[in-house]
């Protein structure tokens, strides 16, 4: 009899066990296109697009992976939703476009972002454009402190096809958009001490130009300084 109580006890415990919630999805990792490349695997569909396949890797607790690709020069976006590692989507050529991939699964509401890839659709064109600069600090929307001079560093990457970078046009105000240009840097440099104001919101934004006169914009970025 006591054997069977310890029994009855031993399976009610297990029956009273909370289950572990569902875990989010993993990040996946992005393989091809190459980031801040030319693709020059697609297959050609007509004069002006080509077929492009996507490639990433598989990802933990994910049943469907979102395929979300932005022309730049149209800002539209072309979006698959698939349970496998690949996808293709017809592009124009000679085009610039971001990638990313967004895992999910039916357990969860949350949806998690891979990284953002950025890569030119192989055309006919002889010269690229740069890629927009890639903003790395200030971080869009953050909050920093100024130094001892009411200074703060502004950072960024530039990366072009061509290799032919030559200058960083940058613009900096407490208004949107940004219209003061503050410095035209050289390509050698990528940084830049900029003086500020307390307790105020900053909108800044950098121009890529290259030897042909190509031109790129990073888009409005902003920074609370404190």
């Amino acid at each position: 009899m006591r054997y069977l109580a310890l029994l009855l006890l031993v399976v009610l415990c297990f029956a009273c066990k909370k289950k572990d919630p569902p875990k989010p999805p993993e990040s996946t990792k992005l393989v091809f296109p190459q980031n801040n490349s030319e693709c020059t695997t697609g297959t050609d569909t007509g004069p002006t697009t080509s077929m492009v396949e996507f490639r990433w890797r598989e990802a933990l607790n994910t049943d469907t992976y979102e395929l979300r690709v932005t022309n730049l020069n149209t800002n539209t976006t072309q979006t698959v939703s698939t349970s496998s590692l690949s996808a293709k989507l017809p592009l124009q050529k000679g085009a610039l476009y971001t990638w990313l991939v967004n895992t999910k699964n039916a357990s969860v509401l949350q949806v998690t972002p891979s990284q953002t890839w950025r890569f030119y659709n192989a055309g006919f064109e002889s010269s690229y454009a740069p890629f927009p600069a890639e903003i790395i600090t200030p971080e869009l929307g953050k909050s920093v402190f100024k130094d001892i001079n009411n200074e703060v560093n502004l950072s960024w990457s530039g990366s072009d096809l061509d290799n032919d970078i030559e200058a960083y046009e940058l613009y900096l105000s407490t208004e949107r958009p940004p219209t003061a240009l503050i410095a035209t840097i050289t390509s050698g440099s990528t940084n830049r001490k900029v003086t500020v104001e307390g307790d105020t919101v900053h909108y800044w934004k950098v121009i890529t130009i290259d030897s042909e006169g190509n031109i790129s914009d990073s888009g409005i970025f902003d920074f609370r300084v404190r």
